[in-house]
């Protein structure tokens, strides 16, 4: 038997890591961030917060961030077991909000 550890369930999440360009005044990109959030937030049932230009957001199964930089968003997260055969949705639908309001 295989005791369990951090690094094991670590080494079984998925991750997505979506790099954004953006041409909107730091204001208006917090603004569109927040709305793509809400609206995930809203189907899959998430919390977030901001720390700074940062935006955490989490649920069970789900651990991200969203980081507002000049003209660009950093969007990582990381998937548990359960979500991670949903990654290439989750991403897919991560990048069309983007998109839209970006």
């Amino acid at each position: 038997m295989i005791p369990f550890t951090g690094a094991l369930y670590n080494a079984r999440m998925s991750a997505i890591d979506i790099r954004h360009a953006h041409r909107l005044a730091p204001a208006q990109a917090r603004a569109a961030v927040e709305q793509a959030i809400t609206t995930l937030g809203q189907r899959y049932g998430l919390d977030f917060r901001w720390e700074g230009d940062t935006l955490h957001f989490v649920r069970p199964g789900v651990d991200g961030r969203i980081a507002l930089l000049p003209g660009e968003v950093h969007v990582t997260a990381r998937l548990g077991m359960l979500l991670s055969a949903m990654r290439g949705t989750i991403q897919s639908e991560l990048e069309r909000l983007l998109a839209e309001r970006l």
